[in-house]
């Protein structure tokens, strides 16, 4: 019997001999042994108890003498739950079979006549593996989380985490908060976390993107506007400024207000009232405004395109956000984060990354930050055809994470490799496949060649 408290460990055993049924069942009492004699029984029984462990004989009915079911409830099983350790029971002469299952996915494979004990053995060692597995994904999140910082950002670089311990500093002051950084950076996650941390936490947080919205139309977004005030204003609406009272508005491209909207702005931050259009009534607004920018406010104030005025209203306190360039070692941790969270849904076979895949990650300079290290590990989950993403998945030749489309290596081993991967596949190709004609063309042995394969992970 299971320790008192421990989770039970549950156990699919897919059997459709009714004598080795009741041996079995009754062999394992340390766990909960589920049987199933057919395919539609198994999956059944999987979706509903979710064992971590299931031992399968390739010989179902309807094909008894055959293998053709059992090799359908194994794809179905691992189908429904990946992570499952399937052992595969097969009779005298079947061990081609009980191969091609192990290369199907299964975990091991027992012949029959049945030991119980062996089979015990092997049992005990694919539950214990499993529940490793689960501690090592526990810890693994348990870093994740220890990497979040303000609003849950994930960052292990010393830059982003100063930045972090500012905002904080300054949360539950009252004064208007500008972040500096380019696109991608998450600006609009610290604002949130920002709010989060003040005591507005309770009030709205409300969040605008001033470059998206036409110029005729932002003036009403953000105070609002009375019925009757322009055409097509069929009732009174209430503003973003408005909107926000007793919270935080985050106002996302503030450069990118007009200059006539920006004396209307100016004129809220001195006296805190503003004046939908078409009113006549001024009205009060207790609303924080936090706001950022990619673009050169210095620059543009010289230009005369941004009142100097309106930012030392905004600019109380300017925080500067780091590129993802410029954070050490946080690309291959956001990478890791993104594929746990995308994998589940879009690719549930894939687990990690392969060592060349990371190595190009850390390289790359993103130079859209965080959002184009997010979409691009997206694709690499849903284009990755293993258990692990390759480099190629990532699809960086295109100018995605390097330095003006080209490869920038860390080091000679890389360039070597590199280079190995395209001499290869050239020798392949004019090969037609044949291993022998393309290690003559490439002036090695067959040995090597095929080590070569084995270590950069090439498919003959």
């Amino acid at each position: 019997m299971s320790e008192s408290g421990a989770k039970i460990r549950k156990l699919l055993v897919v059997e459709d001999d009714p004598g080795l049924q009741t041996q079995l069942k009754w062999a394992y009492e340390d766990y909960q042994v589920l049987i199933a004699g057919d395919h539609d029984a198994a999956i059944e029984l999987l979706r509903a108890e979710e064992p971590d462990v299931v031992t399968l004989d390739l010989g179902l009915p309807p094909d008894p003498d055959g293998t053709r079911e059992g090799f359908r409830t194994l794809s179905a099983i691992l189908e429904a739950k990946p992570d499952t350790k399937v052992i595969v029971v097969s009779g005298h002469g079947e061990r081609a079979s009980a191969l091609a299952a192990i290369a199907s996915g299964a975990w091991d494979f027992y012949q029959k006549p049945i030991d119980i004990d062996e089979l015990g053995l092997i049992v005990r060692r694919a539950f214990h593996v499993r529940e490793l597995e689960v501690e090592n994904a526990r810890l693994a999140q348990q870093g994740s989380s220890d990497n979040r910082v303000l609003g849950g950002m994930i960052t292990g670089a010393p830059e982003m985490q100063k930045v972090a311990r500012t905002i904080e500093r300054v949360a539950n002051l009252d004064v208007s908060v500008m972040l500096l950084g380019a696109s991608g950076t998450g600006k609009e996650l610290l604002a949130r976390g920002l709010h989060e941390a003040s005591g507005r936490r309770d009030g709205a947080f409300v969040a605008i993107n001033c470059a998206a919205i036409p110029e005729n139309l932002l003036e009403s977004e953000l105070f609002g506007h009375e019925k009757g005030a322009f055409t097509g204003a069929v009732k009174m609406t209430e503003g973003k400024i408005e909107l926000a009272h007793g919270g935080t508005l985050f106002l996302d491209e503030v450069g990118d207000i007009p200059l006539p909207l920006q004396v209307k702005l100016l004129r809220f931050l001195q006296e805190r009232t503003i004046e939908r259009i078409g009113g006549r009534k001024p009205i009060a607004v207790d609303t924080r405004i936090v706001c950022a920018t990619h673009r050169d406010l210095d620059a543009m104030i010289a230009e005369q395109s941004f009142r100097d005025d309106l930012y030392y209203r905004l600019a109380e306190m300017v925080v500067k956000i780091p590129s993802l360039a410029e954070r050490p070692g946080d690309a291959v941790l956001l990478a890791r984060h993104f594929l746990h969270q995308y994998a589940p849904a879009m690719n549930p076979a894939v687990r990690g990354f392969a060592p060349d895949a990371l190595q190009a990650i850390d390289d790359g300079r993103w130079p859209g930050n965080v959002r184009e290290l997010e979409n691009r590990i997206k694709r690499a989950v849903i284009m990755a055809d293993g258990k692990l993403v390759m480099k190629d998945d990532l699809d960086l030749a295109k100018g995605g994470g390097g330095d003006d489309g080209e490869e920038a290596w860390l080091n000679l081993r890389s360039a070597r490799e590199a280079a190995d991967r395209v001499a290869i596949r050239r020798a392949m190709t004019q090969s037609e496949g044949n291993i022998s004609a393309a290690a003559k063309l490439l002036g090695i042995s067959r040995p090597t060649l095929y080590d070569l394969l084995k270590q950069y992970r090439m498919q003959p």
